[in-house]
């Protein structure tokens, strides 16, 4: 993510924008910049590094205008360096522009942008925008070059662009990532999240997909990217601070979950290559030939990333090839383990900082193993120790609990399983062509399965009073069921075990009765009428079935009972993705149950979001 602020009115507007940055700077903080127009002129002036040393930069030169923009930066294009920070310019220098979001068609752009005599400064994929506005210019208005522009471009992305020669005047477009506009009293701003207005105003419009604002300083206009006027409602915003920071969703938990499609594309960006059958990872910092010679592949994870690594398991085994085992961090190093050069270790990490993750690390480490760290924090422990790494691209996530972290993992260790199964032959060219256009299609079916939140809510509403749960599920899926029991655990303070379903009969049976609700993963496919006999082992104990399925409800209309079970629908996907999409109505119903009960889903009891101490 990154965060995006844009002011036009009568106040000082340096203290404007960086006000407005320091309140979206949990969108991104790797570099920042600001850009100011006056007198037919715009000042820009950049940092890398977090919004202090950008401020820093501006008291040493001091920059002043009548209006202008700003942006904070998590880094996808491009390193994160000042070169590379917004706002980034035309070939004049009077036209800027600020971007959240991804130009999927860059490249190409940039192609034929360059063949008629545009220069380009910058390794981002924003900077194209800039360029081809300015070559759709015809001397009429800003907003009809950027209309004649949005056409060509090619992604999600949020932009705010302002030209010198077109004074008084922000132009602000989304296509995916949101956008508000604030209306203030001779002022308005406009900023990729709410908390980075309500210092000035609580009158606000929500700029909805494909649509188009025009701020200028007697008033702002909005149409569709066509042109054709739009009516906008203004909404006034009555959240305190804090809330606000949550985009109108009540807890960070539940915004995190929603973010989840955002999280997994940023993941997936400019990694595949559907074309050519391949995963590109520059950061892994391993030799190929080092890469084919791995025999076995050890990962080392806690919590929920431990989940993470059991189904990467599945993933390494099935698509490269590779013999792998997961081990706690915590334990790792306390068993003489076997490893040596020809081992590859995976640790997982959220925060890169997990001290029991790191020992481990260092364990393998000192064995001789190369290493790579997947991970959500650029510049960690753990990618500093690791020979390189995948990063997750999913954001800072605020609530304690991981969710779309969880998920990114699992974005990235397909990534990996199937970079590994090209390297080493397991994976054809073809094969890869599959598994890409697959993980393609992934973040539009978590939007799908997000939809399954009300079905979610009801199902909470009849079970949250509940003081012991049990998850199930097989094959690739049977992680899931372990990190669904965590989850619910961790928000609620419930009671609550997973177990893979072909462990039923070996103990958890005996639990069963009619106060336990079974939590059962019954995607469709080969372990599927597994998972009806488990269903009719439960049943016929008088348990309480919660079943998430990809196949049709009525599959199950002989076995359960509508009064006392309940069916959740998502939809379907390849099997080494399934897991994906299972997790989501699981994240859901641990909130849900929490929020029942009165528990602090962001900050649960005697939790902390990176265990740092052993």
């Amino acid at each position: 993510m990154c965060g995006i602020i844009g002011y036009l009115g009568d106040k000082e507007v340096v203290p404007v924008l960086f006000d407005g940055l320091r309140r979206l700077e949990y969108r991104g903080y790797d570099s920042a910049g600001i850009a100011l127009a006056r007198g037919g002129r715009i000042e820009v002036r950049r940092s890398a590094g977090k919004l202090a040393l950008l401020e820093q930069a501006v008291r040493a030169d001091p920059v002043a205008g009548d209006y202008g923009v700003g942006h904070t930066r998590w880094a996808t294009h491009g390193r994160p360096t000042e070169e590379n920070a917004h706002p980034h310019r035309d070939c004049t220098g009077r036209l800027v522009v600020v971007h959240n979001g991804i130009i999927e068609n860059h490249r190409e752009l940039k192609r034929r942008l360059q063949a008629d005599g545009h220069r380009f400064e910058t390794e981002t994929d924003t900077e194209v925008v800039a360029h081809l506005v300015e070559h759709e210019r015809r001397g009429d208005g800003l907003e009809d070059a950027v209309r004649r522009a949005l056409p060509q471009l090619r992604g999600l992305f949020g932009l705010v662009l302002m030209a010198a020669d077109d004074p008084d005047k922000i132009i602000a477009v989304r296509n995916g990532p949101p956008l508000v506009v604030g209306m203030g009293d001779g002022e308005f701003l406009v900023a990729s999240d709410i908390p980075a207005v309500l210092g000035h105003t609580r009158d606000v419009v929500f700029l909805a997909d494909k649509e188009l604002a025009v701020i200028t300083r007697a008033r702002v206009t909005f149409t569709d990217f066509a042109g054709t006027a739009v009516s906008k409602a203004t909404q006034r915003i009555t959240w305190d601070p804090m809330l606000a920071e949550k985009a109108g969703h009540k807890h960070f938990m539940l915004k995190e979950i929603f973010e989840q499609p955002w999280a997994l594309q940023e993941t997936m960006l400019e990694r595949m290559s559907e074309e050519r059958g391949e995963v590109l990872l520059g950061e892994l910092g391993i030799p190929d030939a080092a890469l084919r010679a791995v025999e076995q592949i050890v990962i080392l994870a806690c919590g929920t990333s431990w989940h993470a690594g059991l189904v990467g398991k599945f993933l390494f085994e099935q698509i490269a090839g590779i013999r792998a085992d997961v081990d706690y961090g915590s334990e790792y190093r306390y068993r003489e383990p076997i490893a040596d050069e020809r081992t590859l270790a995976v640790v997982i990490t959220q925060s890169g900082e997990t001290a029991d993750t790191l020992a481990a690390l260092r364990e393998a480490r000192a064995r001789g193993t190369r290493s790579i760290a997947v991970c959500n924090v650029v510049g960690s422990m753990a990618t500093r120790l690791a020979d390189g790494a995948v990063y997750t691209h999913a954001g800072p996530e605020i609530g304690v609990a991981s969710t779309k972290a969880f998920t990114a993992q699992l974005v990235a260790l397909n990534l990996l399983a199937l970079h590994l199964g090209r390297l080493r032959g397991a994976v054809d060219a073809d094969g890869a062509r599959r598994h890409i256009a697959a993980l393609t299609q992934l973040p539009g079916l978590v939007q799908h399965a997000l939809g399954c939140d009300e079905a979610i809510a009801g199902v909470a509403k009849r079970f949250y009073r509940r003081t012991n749960f049990l998850y199930l599920g097989r094959g690739i899926n049977y992680p899931i069921a372990l990190e669904g029991a965590l989850k619910l655990k961790e928000i609620s303070y419930i009671h609550a075990e997973g177990y893979p379903a072909g462990e039923l009969k070996h103990g958890p049976i005996a639990l069963i009765d009619e106060n336990l609700p079974v939590v059962a993963l019954a995607p469709g496919g080969p372990v599927f009428p597994k998972m009806m006999s488990n269903l009719e082992e439960v049943k016929a104990r008088g348990g309480t079935a919660i079943v998430v399925t990809d196949t049709t409800p009525e599959a199950f209309a002989d076995l359960l009972d509508p009064e006392r079970d309940a069916v959740v629908s998502i939809p379907a996907a390849a099997a080494h993705l399934s897991p994906i999409l299972s997790v989501v109505p699981l994240q859901l119903l641990a909130y849900h149950i929490g929020v029942l009960r009165g528990c602090d889903v962001d900050q649960p009891r005697n939790l902390a979001k990176s265990v740092t101490v052993e």
